[in-house]
């Protein structure tokens, strides 16, 4: 890491899978908002789904996610029940749409739902949005709490993309945040869902966790290659104790700093590109076979709340508490807190407490940021003419792009910016200078650049 690039790298940016971010949310857009857009979605148009299981069985230290431990499973088996209302809730809400082109599960951890659960809720959202041809349907699992029979239920109900949260091999690692699994654990279930024919398999790795070395990276980065996983996401741990507060578990003696962090996340992409992956933006990799590399060559990338997608779909609607709902012309977000999400279901109402309707600004910039995030290159002149406003309407982001070429963070030649190759982890840092809500010291609820 160059040293110029250190202050940078310390800043806390967001991580722009939307713009504007969660954090610009305001209770002024509402429930009347959300029914609107629901009801505006067009004739034919295919739609996606996100479904929110906010519950894990054992809470890993690392996790910044919205999630508990239920202690049993009478509040897991309640939330589904109050599920199953908003689906069809929201489904009488919408516009009469092209059905589901993409469905994904996600958490916490989806597998703490029992194998009837689960199907009941795949086929309440088959019942009641429909499922297009080819639909991806995709599920995140801990491999430590898998249940008899809930592999043949994924298989049952349509799983054909599974994501199983690996983070590290390293033992003394996985003691230090409280997430204790073998590898042959992980093998074991990979192995289970292919004998099902679940082959598309996606891994979740980590660095910057307590203890974690660059040799445990690799070791990591490595085992996600010889395993066939068709998708590999990188995520840097993100230490805000403030914000998730069994963080306060981890030692912060133990994490590495920012140098370490960028060696080992230069590491992760080293061992997976020689493997033969390609990077997608950030910090995603993709066998050169899968949709997503796929896309990223085509220039259909996307980036949504899940992280970088082949979705092409403009309407995600999301269930479950905290879920966001994203449309042409907003997001909605799902109440927090869990009763007040329960008691508006059960009144019968749209669970949304907060979100923003989008203005032709937003617009404009959000087309950049998610360029530059999806291709490490915009041209700010074309994206000034594709939206239909005056060439200068960005000048203000080029003149930011400037002072970070001065350190090499960026290039910019005439209109364009780019990301070089070994400033990609700095990606979230460059796309800022679009990002005309946030201050240039980003709230303390995001994640550090690196």
């Amino acid at each position: 890491m160059k040293d110029a690039w250190i202050p940078f790298a310390a800043r806390a940016v967001p991580r722009y899978t939307s713009y504007p971010t969660a954090a610009d949310f305001s209770p002024e857009t509402g429930e009347a908002q959300l029914r609107a857009w629901m009801a505006a979605v067009a004739p034919g148009e295919p739609v996606s789904a996100y479904l929110h299981i906010p519950f894990c069985e054992k809470l890993c230290w690392y996790c910044g996610c919205a999630t508990s431990v239920p202690n049993g499973y009478r509040r897991v088996g309640e939330y589904t029940d109050l599920l199953l209302k908003e689906i069809s809730l929201k489904a009488d809400a919408m516009g009469p749409h092209g059905g589901l082109a993409h469905l994904h599960f996600g958490g916490g951890s989806p597998n703490i739902l029992s194998p009837a659960d689960f199907l009941e809720l795949a086929d309440a959202m088959r019942r009641s949005f429909g499922l297009r041809e080819g639909a991806e349907i995709a599920v995140e699992l801990d491999p430590r709490t898998m249940q008899a029979g809930q592999v043949a239920a994924f298989a049952r109900a349509g799983v054909n993309r599974a994501s199983l949260g690996v983070q590290t091999l390293a033992d003394d690692v996985q003691q230090a945040i409280n997430r204790v699994q073998p590898r042959e654990m992980v093998v074991a279930l990979i192995e289970d869902l292919r004998g099902v024919g679940i082959g598309a398999i996606n891994m979740d790795l980590m660095y910057g966790l307590p203890y974690q070395t660059t040799q445990h990276v690799a070791q990591a980065a490595q085992f996600a290659a010889e395993m066939g996983a068709a998708r590999v996401s990188v995520f840097g741990y993100a230490h805000v104790p403030w914000f998730a507060k069994h963080q306060r578990a981890i030692n912060e003696n133990t994490l590495a700093g920012i140098r370490e962090r960028f060696t080992q996340a230069r590491v992760a992409a080293m061992t997976l590109e020689a493997a033969g992956y390609v990077a997608i933006g950030l910090d995603h990799y993709a066998r050169a076979d899968d949709a997503l590399a796929i896309a990223a060559r085509a220039g259909r990338l996307r980036r949504n709340f899940q992280g970088y997608t082949d979705d092409p779909c403009a309407t995600l609607i999301g269930l479950g508490a905290t879920a966001i709902s994203q449309f042409r012309e907003g997001f909605s977000q799902n109440c927090k807190d869990r009763k007040a999400w329960a008691g508006a279901i059960q009144a019968g109402r749209l669970p949304s407490e907060r979100g923003i309707a989008l203005t032709a600004e937003d617009r404009l910039r959000a087309h950049a940021i998610e360029t530059l995030m999806c291709q490490l290159e915009v041209d700010v002149t074309a994206v000034c003419a594709a939206m239909g406003v005056a060439d200068d309407s960005l000048d203000d982001a080029l003149e930011s792009a400037r002072a970070l070429e001065a350190v090499g963070l960026c290039y910019v030649s005439g209109s364009v910016i780019t990301v070089p190759e070994e400033a990609r982890i700095m990606l979230r840092t460059v796309g800022q200078c679009f990002d005309a809500r946030s201050p240039a010291l980003a709230q303390q609820r995001h994640a550090k650049a690196v």
